[in-house]
């Protein structure tokens, strides 16, 4: 064999593994990261959402809930209650977490909060609470 029909040599084959590896690590990091960030929009939507019905039995009963639980069964004294307003299942954030429900709240008259990934309080990114404004 001459010097022209030669292979490809070690070094340019461990480079080219190692480039192709690089591109497939960052591919794969965009692509299982969206989820997260589809998981806080959806947090985002589902706090919205439990506030207004909140904000429903509020109007049928004259009176805000004492937990979310209420929204789902109906508390006993709660005259004009027309529930249920929400299914046991919306209760948890996308995270399997309940949502943290306070009143009185501490910018309005009730809180609703998901704390995220990590499930505690505070964090950045993903991990950021989520309250409803």
């Amino acid at each position: 064999m001459g010097s022209r029909e030669r292979g490809f040599s070690l070094i340019e084959i461990i480079l080219v593994v190692v480039l192709i590896g690089g591109i497939v690590a960052f591919a794969a990091t965009r692509i299982l990261g969206g989820g997260d960030r589809a998981r806080v929009n959806l947090a985002k939507a589902q706090v919205q959402t439990l506030a207004e019905k909140v904000q429903s039995y509020q109007m049928d009963t004259g009176s805000l809930p004492s937990s979310l639980e209420d929204l789902v069964t109906q508390p006993g004294g709660a005259g004009g209650w027309l529930g249920p307003y929400a299914k046991q299942a919306e209760l948890n954030d996308p995270w399997g977490t309940p949502f943290e429900y306070r009143v009185p709240g501490e910018a309005g008259p009730f809180d609703i909060v998901s704390y995220g990934a990590d499930r505690s309080p505070g964090g950045d990114s993903v991990d950021a609470d989520i309250r409803y404004e």
